[in-house]
């Protein structure tokens, strides 16, 4: 079993521009399989597809699951494991999910990535193409891409991390 896992969500827009999950991707942590990739039924009406970047678009959330079945399967994958991700609380409270602080490696908040960007959280993009060399979100972005990118990135600094 994975000791560590990548998450990514890919979101569409909802009432008052709220973040809605539409698709999350979980990798395991030899940054290649898959464990999970499912689109999730939007829990309230979505204002914006946001299609150009999300990738997502009505007709693939039509016969989607719901939200709490997506998120049920995500813990079960989660559970007891180190979560990698970027920006991973916004991820989580997408998809009404907690995670223990000890066992999340955010990247957006990993002080040396924030000092390659002048004190500021790194995009996942930035810390890619810098780190990895690696072209990613050019256009439509993919959570599975950004999930991989994610652990890859994670993979590199890990033995620093603990």
């Amino acid at each position: 079993m994975a000791t560590c896992v990548a998450m990514d969500c890919e979101m569409v827009g909802g009432p008052n521009n709220e973040a809605l999950a539409a698709r999350v991707s979980i990798v395991h942590e030899n940054g290649r399989d898959v464990l999970l990739d499912k689109y999730i039924k939007p829990s309230k009406p979505v204002s914006d597809y946001r299609s150009a970047i999300s990738g997502i678009t009505p007709n693939l959330l039509y016969t989607a699951d719901s939200l709490q079945e997506v998120s049920s399967q995500v813990a079960r994958i989660i559970n007891g494991r180190i979560l990698v991700g970027h920006s991973l609380d916004v991820d989580l409270k997408a998809l009404n999910l907690n995670h223990p602080e000890h066992m999340r490696r955010d990247l957006a908040l990993y002080v040396p990535f924030r000092k390659m960007n002048g004190g500021h959280p790194a995009s996942l993009k930035f810390l890619a193409r810098n780190l990895l060399g690696r072209t990613i979100q050019d256009g439509q972005h993919s959570s599975v891409e950004d999930a991989k990118a994610s652990m890859d990135i994670y993979r590199k600094v890990a033995h620093e991390w603990q």
